[in-house]
């Protein structure tokens, strides 16, 4: 199963956030650490925030922040938000019309996918490797200074 840049980028959000959980993280921080545009960051943040990922806080000193601990929210909880619920193929113009054996085991192959992702937290992810938290880490440090501009 392929993922949506969408879901790539809110996972690469939430771990970054999970690497910096004492503190409001620009977006642009974000943006620069991953190499990814910003505008598609806003996005992501946005449902993100909205469906109760993440937390904004605005001002001076404002960006984001995990609206939970990394321990309580699962890969799989993101991923879903992102990907909506629907189903992997179109059946409107096949001639089957749902009436093959695909659909089902495409719907099961589904379930298992996430319940696999709904396994592993955040903080799993985080801690799989020893070298991922360094680098998150290390990312805010060596990222270029901020352009001007607004973020959450």
């Amino acid at each position: 199963m392929k993922l949506s840049k969408f879901s790539d980028y809110a996972v690469r959000v939430c771990l970054y956030l999970g690497a910096h959980q004492g503190r409001a993280v620009p977006i642009s921080e974000i943006a620069r650490a991953h190499d990814v545009s910003h505008g598609n960051l806003m996005k992501v943040v946005q449902i993100l925030v909205e469906s109760g990922f993440l937390k904004s806080i605005r001002g001076r000193s404002g960006g984001v922040r995990l609206a939970r601990s990394a321990a309580d929210i699962r890969l799989g909880q993101i991923v879903r938000q992102m990907e909506g619920d629907d189903r992997l193929v179109d059946c409107s113009s096949c001639i089957l019309q749902n009436n093959c054996g695909v659909v089902a085991a495409l719907f099961q192959a589904k379930v298992a996918f996430y319940q696999a992702l709904d396994k592993h937290s955040l903080a799993d992810a985080i801690l799989a490797s020893g070298k991922t938290l360094p680098i998150l880490q290390a990312a805010a440090e060596s990222a270029p200074a901020a352009n001007a501009g607004s973020d959450l």
